[in-house]
């Protein structure tokens, strides 16, 4: 702090990426990088193809109905599947199940990342990862928009925990972007 008691500006990142250093990652996004979150795989269909993504932003809201939440980009087809579908499903990923998380983060060439990993469909029609958790099957019950994300809200109708384990847990080193 300055002798005013005002607090100084952080180092300027431009100038550190300028001077061949890594840009300081400032103090609010490390502390938002701190918030634990599970790592998920979520997905529904659009167009009547499946589509899924590595979800972070999922949790549990409510009991009765139980219910949970996902923030998703605003412009991700996803979404677009989500509210044209009315569905979704979340496989819970493992400590064990890291190799599940690799289909998604880039569309292979030809068909879907569920092509590259086994799958089981659900009473409802879901689609989730045989290797998963656990999963839940989910009937959209609402949305609320919220900066870059939507919130999308569930009731869940169905689930399993298929194995024991314990959940994937996840931080980030700068909670102000993936």
């Amino acid at each position: 702090m300055s002798a005013d008691s005002t607090p100084e500006p952080p180092p300027s990142t431009a100038a550190n990426s300028a001077a061949g250093r890594p840009a300081a990652t400032p103090p609010l996004a490390r502390a938002l990088g701190r918030v634990p979150s599970g790592l998920f795989i979520v997905a529904t269909t659009l167009q009547d193809r499946p589509i899924g993504f590595v979800a972070s932003f999922v949790q549990q809201v409510g009991f009765v109905p139980p219910t949970v939440m996902v923030a998703i980009g605003q412009d991700r087809d996803h979404l677009r599947g989500v509210r044209a579908s009315g569905r979704f499903t979340v496989s819970v990923l493992g400590e064990a199940d890291r190799a599940l998380m690799k289909p998604f983060f880039k569309a292979p060439p030809t068909g879907t990342a569920f092509d590259l990993v086994e799958t089981a469909a659900t009473e409802r029609g879901g689609l989730v990862l045989s290797g998963a958790l656990a999963w839940l099957d989910c009937k959209l019950s609402g949305e609320h928009a919220v900066g870059d994300h939507v919130v999308i809200f569930g009731h869940v109708e169905d689930g399993s925990c298929a194995k024991d384990g314990e959940p994937l847990v996840h931080v980030r080193k700068n909670g102000l972007g993936y």
